[in-house]
């Protein structure tokens, strides 16, 4: 263990690994601060970057572009009240009403701070828990796989939408999607309408883009957000908030835990885990009536749930291959092309590579701390970026980036697709994670499901034949019941009080 530790952390502190940290945290920490421009996007856009870089490389950019998107989020929120990034938006207030305040530094300092503590709690949480997992993960069969592959889906659903119903029909148009193609067990064509290039599927990395990048662009031509506001330079970012993070610090550990919790379970991204800390921290408070009005205690555990939250999301990943959020949905296209199969015998095979991906986690989080600094004092410059001038070098990187995975044109035409698809269904409430869950996780329900029924010559009770199974299947069963019972328990009570 000893010899495949020092190895990985040979591999990161490799020149060009550490080169590529730092550029992607630079190209993370100014995409994040940008309203409109999403972690998500972030990352759809550096996929066609990391086909030039070695697995390493390509998995370090990513994961520290996104360390310090999420976190680069709360400097437009809390300056102009715009959240950079949707995760920003549980506590957006809080750290505006500091503003107002004539204190904008103590805000931002605090959300920097938490947010390096919060990442580097889930990196420990990561590094610990994931291969654990994984020595359980070799035992499992097509029936375990089978309901953990459910579970996930039952959890986008139910947990990352506001609206059950929308999160499965999300699910479904996801699901649809992953059958297009060659049937993976009968070896036939399915739903390509004669068009030849759709027998091996819906291309997985232009349909990402496309619902992530493009449908944002559409986004923000249709309803333009506000343009070049007008910030003051802040200055003492750091000046006493040392003392205020050791007054919170059981908040800062709380909400890094929740976050890293959370963030594991498929579906809940950090948007989830800042939303589920903030509600924590004010309900457990003390201090409850000074929440909304410029309180550090919702700041201080809150950020640190949204840094949490990318690491955890990222167990679920590496051991099952289970996207945690949309984010590490894209990675595992990336994981894929690089020839890093996801799952628990990545672990065996490549158990140095993986390390090293986790020693990746510890040093994006701590690179957080001086370029977060930086880009608070630097926020006036960046917040003066016109959309009409940033758009239009968006949608060709998403052109550019969906052509080259297989040099042809028809790679732009479903991205185009998907983001016109991706667009109307946010535009309708419609959320687009469970969709791309769908899609990543159809063919593996799929196949698992109908290699559990061929093995047992069609006997239903293979899926709840071992524990493991029997387990995860109750689990996914009762989630599904609950929502039922408590939808009808609800339609009964509203037609109670409307007679």
């Amino acid at each position: 263990m000893i010899d495949i530790l020092v190895s990985a952390f040979g591999m990161v502190v490799d020149p060009q690994v550490l080169l590529t940290i730092f550029l992607a945290s630079i190209m993370g920490i100014v995409i994040g601060a940008i309203p409109g421009l999403t972690a998500v996007m972030g990352t759809a856009l550096l996929v066609p970057v990391t086909f030039y870089l070695p697995p390493l490389p390509a998995i370090a950019a990513i994961v520290s572009m996104t360390a310090m998107a999420i976190f680069a989020g709360d400097i437009p929120g809390g300056l102009v009240r715009i959240p950079g990034t949707p995760a920003s938006a549980a506590y957006v207030g809080e750290a505006y009403a500091l503003t107002l305040k004539g204190h904008p530094e103590r805000g931002l300092g605090m959300c920097l701070i938490s947010a390096v503590v919060g990442g580097i709690l889930g990196s420990i949480v990561l590094m610990a828990a994931a291969p654990q997992l994984a020595r359980i993960a070799v035992q499992f069969s097509s029936a375990e796989y089978f309901w953990l592959a459910a579970l996930g889906l039952t959890s986008a659903a139910f947990v990352s939408a506001g609206n059950p119903l929308k999160g499965v029909i999300s699910i479904l148009i996801g699901l649809f999607l992953s059958t297009i193609g060659i049937d993976i067990t009968a070896g036939q064509v399915r739903y390509t309408f004669g068009i030849s290039e759709l027998k091996g599927g819906l291309s997985y990395i232009p349909a990402l883009i496309g619902m992530f990048a493009l449908s944002e662009i559409l986004r923000n031509v249709v309803s333009p957000s506000l343009k070049n506001p007008e910030v003051k330079p802040v200055k003492n970012v750091l000046k006493g908030i040392g003392s205020e993070a050791w007054k919170w610090k059981k908040n800062i550990f709380r909400g890094g835990t929740v976050g890293t919790l959370i963030g594991a379970l498929p579906g809940a991204s950090a948007d989830i885990a800042a939303w589920v800390a903030y509600a924590i921290s004010r309900k457990t408070s003390k201090y409850q009536d000074k929440f909304g009005h410029g309180h550090l205690e919702g700041l201080a555990e809150a950020g640190a749930a949204n840094n949490g939250a990318l690491s955890g999301a990222w167990v679920p990943t590496l051991v099952f291959g289970i996207p945690g959020d949309s984010i590490t949905a894209i990675v595992i296209g990336v994981l894929i092309l690089k020839g890093m199969e996801p799952g628990p015998q990545i672990f065996i095979t490549q158990p140095a590579l993986v390390y090293a991906i986790f020693f990746s986690f510890f040093l994006a989080n701590l690179l957080l701390l001086p370029i977060g600094y930086a880009m608070i004092r630097m926020s006036r410059l960046v917040l003066r970026v016109p959309q009409t001038a940033l758009l239009p070098i968006v949608l060709v990187a998403c052109m550019v980036g969906s052509f080259a995975i297989n040099n042809t044109l028809f790679g732009v035409s479903i991205m185009l697709a998907m983001g016109v698809l991706g667009w109307f269904m946010e535009s309708n409430d419609f959320p687009v994670a469970p969709a791309i869950l769908g899609i990543v996780l159809g063919q593996m329900v799929e196949f698992n499901f109908t290699t559990a029924m061929i093995k047992s010559q069609g006997d239903w009770s293979t899926f709840f034949a071992r524990p493991i199974a029997a387990g995860i299947g109750a689990v996914t069963v009762s989630l599904w019941m609950f929502q039922l019972v408590t939808g009808v328990l609800r339609t009964l009570k509203a037609r109670k009080e409307n007679s």
